[in-house]
């Protein structure tokens, strides 16, 4: 190849990416001018901040029956604490989404990490520290084995996601017995439920912090909006330059990391691992992260919005359990909030089909 061949190709593939970063940030100013495209402030204010002021109007009315309940601080302290792990495990989910694939494994993953920690721990000994890093790794692998089969054999995320999260429930029986294990090490647990700051446990502080950094992720860096781009057309962003095939991998791996991490506050938070309750976790998840979709950036998965529909949907939860709500109806709660949150997030997307 000539050297007048070579500058010609580089040219060319400069050009592709400065037309990409072009599209990019014209996506992002679209996204956020909704304002404009609306035409009315009070109906976008609606639209971004309605889950929470729907947040505060469910504590009033709760409250108006339990008050001594509803209104106490230790009341929410606790709840904040106990809902950390589904706060990541919903973060793990939306980085998926974002790029239009779906990941059904990532309680799956929580529970392997809870046992994988329990049985190195406890019954084979290993330091806190190194059980918890193989945790993360174990955690990472099967986001590239779901990658894998997704992107190298064409199975649609739905199918391949759910059958690895059968496939590793398995597992988390076969290497646990089928019992609980007790007596992790103490050291998990103060780091994670026993120390507290504001009344808090800590753990809340890490799923905060986790959302801080995914929200300047997905808001502030050429990742984010990379994300996003596939998200929103595979096919044009991969004639635009995006290595799409990378960027949905890298989105696995970090969905199944993250849930790996979940497993381990919650294993935190129990002091042990159940094989099987980790499992109950995936619902309260995919509601909280298509209901987060509809707040704060409306019509998109984002962090923050996820963060506040976790903590809308355990108020509802946290108000039932008060008001002696028979626990059925934490299904219903979650499976109805579920339905209408992909509703909405349908309607404020302009009933475009999803990936």
């Amino acid at each position: 190849m000539s050297p007048t061949d070579t500058r010609a190709d580089m040219a060319d593939y400069d050009a592709r990416i400065a037309e990409l970063e072009a599209k990019l940030a014209r996506l992002e100013a679209t996204t956020e001018t909704r304002t404009a495209r609306t035409g009315t402030g009070l109906k976008d204010w609606a639209e971004r901040y309605g889950l929470l002021a729907a947040w505060v109007l469910i504590i009033l009315i709760l409250g108006a029956f339990r008050p001594e309940q509803m209104f106490s601080w230790n009341s929410y302290a606790t709840m904040l604490g106990s809902n950390a792990m589904i706060v990541v495990l919903t973060l793990a989910l939306i980085i998926p989404l974002t790029t239009g694939d779906f990941d059904l494994s990532v309680a799956s993953v929580m529970a392997i990490s809870s046992m994988l920690i329990a049985v190195l721990n406890v019954r084979l000994g290993y330091p806190i520290g190194s059980a918890m890093l193989i945790a993360l790794m174990a955690g990472a692998a099967i986001g590239f084995i779901n990658a894998l089969f997704i992107l190298y054999f064409g199975i649609h995320s739905l199918i391949v996601t759910l059958g690895t999260g059968y496939f590793i429930n398995g597992v988390v029986l076969w290497i646990s017995g089928g019992t609980p294990i007790a007596g992790v090490s103490m050291d998990l647990v103060r780091a994670v439920i026993l120390t507290r700051f504001l009344g808090i446990p800590v753990g809340f502080y890490y799923a905060l912090a986790l959302t801080a950094v995914l929200w300047y992720v997905f808001q502030h860096t050429a990742l984010g909006r990379r994300l996003l781009f596939v998200g929103r057309g595979r096919e044009v962003a991969r004639l635009s330059g995006v290595n799409v095939n990378r960027v949905r991998t890298g989105a696995l791996v970090a969905s199944s990391t993250l849930a790996a991490f979940a497993g381990i506050l919650y294993t935190g938070m129990r002091g042990a691992s159940d094989p099987s309750s980790a499992l109950a976790f995936l619902l309260p998840a995919f509601a909280a992260a298509f209901l987060g979709s509809t707040a704060i950036y409306p019509g998109r998965f984002n962090a923050i919005g996820a963060f506040v529909a976790v903590f809308f949907l355990s108020t509802g939860i946290m108000g039932l359990n008060f008001l002696g709500v028979d626990s059925f109806v934490q299904n219903l709660f979650y499976g109805g909030g579920l339905v209408i949150a992909v509703s909405i997030s349908q309607l404020l997307r302009g009933r475009r089909p999803m990936d």
